[in-house]
C-alpha cells in the first residue's frame, strides 16, 4: 500500500528537521526542444493572436506552396545544464538547509546529464529524460529517471524508435524491460493534463486505459509545480484511487527554481528510487513560489525564455537565437537568421509588454488580478 505525504513549507518550516536531503525531480535545460505546435490552436482563443497567426499561414503559404507547420519550430530553455543543476541545487541548500540530489529531464534526449557527466564532481548525476508516448489520439510524457550509464544510450534508441512509430503492443515490453533494471524509476508526468487538447472526457478515458494497461510499471504519478493547485488534488484523488504513490516534479523550464521536491533520507538516489518504486514511501513538499498565481508564474516563465542574456555564450543571448525551425530543405536554423534585431512590430510590443513583468507594481497587481482561490494553499 502506498505512503504519500505532502506539505507546504510556508506553513511549517519544521517539515523538514527529520531529512537530511531533498530531491528535484523533472527541470530542464537548453537541449529540451518545446514545440511551438500549440500556437494555432491557442491563437484561437485569442482574436488578434488568431488574425496574425492566420495572415503568417497565408504567406507562407503563398511563398512556399504548402502549409505552415508549427510543429516544425520550437523553442529551447535558456539554462545550460550546470546552470539549471546549480540553480536546483542551490535553492535546497540555502532556503531547506539540505543536502540536494538534482534529476534534470528534458524532452526525448540525454544531452544535459551526459554532458555532467563529464565533470568528475556531476558524474553521479542521473542520467534521465522526459520521454514523450504517443497513445492512441494523444501522448503522455513518462519521467524515466537514472537509466544506467552503460544502457542510456541504447535505451534512448528505443524510446525514439518508438516514439516515430508508435505501436501499442510493444510498449509493455520496453517498460518491462526498463524495470529489469532496479536502479530505474518511471514517473506518469502530469497526468490529467490534456496536453494535446483532445478534450477533458477523452483525455481521462485515455488516462484510465493507459494506467491500467501499465501499471506494473509506473512508479510514481506527479503532483506538478507548475500545474494548478485544482490539477494537482485531481491527480492526488486519482492516485489513491489507482493505488500509485505520488511524486514533485517542478517542470522548470526558465529561471525560477522547482517549486515543489521530495524528502528523504536516502543516502544515494539508488536508495530515493527504492523507497519510491519498492516502498511505495514519498514525501512532496511544495515550497513558496506555489503560493504565486500559476498564471504570473507561467508569465515570467515566458519572460524568462524571450529575455536577452549578454553573460551567456554568442548564439544563446537573444531569445531568437533560442528559437528554431526547419526549412523546406529540411535544415534547421535559429529565428535569428530569419529575423534582424527583434524581429516584426508586432513581435516587438509583444516583447514590451512581457517585460512589462519586470515591474514590481504591475506585478503586484497582477499577483492580485490573476489569484484564483487555492484550497490548502493558503
Amino acid at each position: 500500500m502506498s505512503s504519500s505525504l505532502c506539505n507546504y513549507f510556508w506553513r511549517d518550516h519544521s517539515v523538514v528537521a527529520p531529512y537530511r536531503t531533498a530531491v528535484s525531480l523533472h527541470s530542464h535545460t537548453q537541449h529540451s526542444e518545446e514545440s511551438l505546435g500549440f500556437i494555432p490552436r491557442y491563437s484561437l482563443k485569442i482574436p488578434l493572436l488568431r488574425g496574425l497567426v492566420q495572415k503568417q499561414e497565408r504567406r507562407f503559404l503563398e511563398v512556399h506552396g504548402k502549409a505552415l507547420d508549427f510543429n516544425d519550430a520550437w523553442w529551447t530553455p535558456p539554462l545550460s545544464p550546470r546552470e539549471a543543476y546549480d540553480l536546483e541545487r542551490t535553492q535546497i541548500e540555502t532556503d531547506l538547509g539540505l543536502r540536494a540530489f538534482v534529476s534534470l529531464s528534458d524532452h526525448d534526449n540525454i544531452e544535459a546529464p551526459t554532458h555532467l557527466h563529464v565533470l568528475s564532481e556531476l558524474s553521479e548525476v542521473p542520467i534521465s529524460v522526459e520521454w514523450t508516448v504517443p497513445f492512441g489520439p494523444s501522448f503522455f510524457h513518462l519521467g524515466i529517471h537514472n537509466l544506467p550509464a552503460a544502457n542510456a544510450q541504447s535505451t534512448m534508441r528505443v524510446f525514439e524508435d518508438y516514439t516515430a512509430k508508435p505501436e501499442e503492443s510493444k510498449l509493455a515490453d520496453i517498460l518491462a524491460a526498463l524495470a529489469e533494471f532496479p536502479s530505474v524509476l518511471v514517473v506518469l508526468n502530469h497526468p490529467m493534463w490534456d496536453e494535446p487538447g483532445i478534450g477533458a472526457e477523452a483525455h481521462r478515458s485515455l488516462l484510465n486505459r493507459f494506467t491500467v494497461a501499465y501499471r506494473p510499471w509506473l512508479h510514481a504519478l506527479e503532483l506538478n509545480g507548475l500545474r494548478s493547485w485544482k490539477e494537482n488534488a485531481e491527480v492526488t484523488t486519482y492516485a489513491t484511487h489507482v493505488g500509485i504513490p505520488l511524486i514533485s516534479g517542478g517542470d522548470r523550464h526558465g529561471c525560477e527554481p522547482n517549486a515543489n521536491v521530495n524528502l528523504t533520507n536516502a543516502e544515494s538516489f539508488d536508495e530515493f528510487v527504492y523507497e519510491v518504486r519498492n516502498e511505495q514511501r514519498s514525501h512532496v513538499l511544495f515550497l513558496n513560489q506555489f503560493r504565486e498565481p500559476v498564471r504570473l508564474r507561467l508569465m515570467q516563465g515566458v519572460l524568462d525564455v524571450v529575455r536577452d542574456y549578454p553573460e551567456l555564450s554568442v548564439g544563446r543571448r537573444r531569445w531568437t537565437d533560442r528559437v528554431f525551425f526547419r526549412n523546406c530543405d529540411g535544415n534547421v536554423n535559429a529565428l535569428s537568421a530569419l529575423w534582424e534585431g527583434d524581429g516584426p512590430s508586432v513581435v516587438q510590443w509583444f516583447m514590451v509588454a512581457v517585460r512589462l513583468l519586470e515591474s514590481p507594481r504591475l506585478r503586484g497587481a497582477l499577483r492580485i488580478a490573476l489569484a484564483e482561490r487555492q484550497e490548502g494553499v493558503t
